[in-house]
């Protein structure tokens, strides 16, 4: 069973709770987590503060006019590079250490 109530802290920081009848009486695990943190998360890039914010953000860096996709870089390396990339990646593997 979980019960979420949403409560002002007052200045005191001092609460008292009315449990309802419902919750079995017994060892309980109360956890408080900040209204705000729900509604302002962090994202990974550090800027955004919501989803609609990043999806604005993505959705302008999509739209640059100096934006150049990644597969202009496709085919770009000569066969003669490095050979067979699988041969390659393994005789780098080999190099490392167990």
């Amino acid at each position: 069973m979980s019960v979420t109530q949403t409560v002002e802290i007052p200045d005191s920081h001092r609460l008292t709770l009315e449990v309802p009848r419902e919750v079995p009486a017994g060892r309980t695990i109360l956890t408080f987590t900040p209204a705000h943190s729900h509604d302002t998360v962090r994202l990974p890039d550090g800027n955004a503060r919501t989803i609609e914010e990043a999806l604005q953000m993505a959705a302008e860096k999509l739209a640059a006019p100096n934006r150049k996709p990644i597969s202009r870089h496709f085919g770009i390396l000569s066969p003669n590079t490095f050979g067979d990339g699988v041969a390659y990646q393994r005789k780098i593997r080999d190099e490392w250490d167990d």
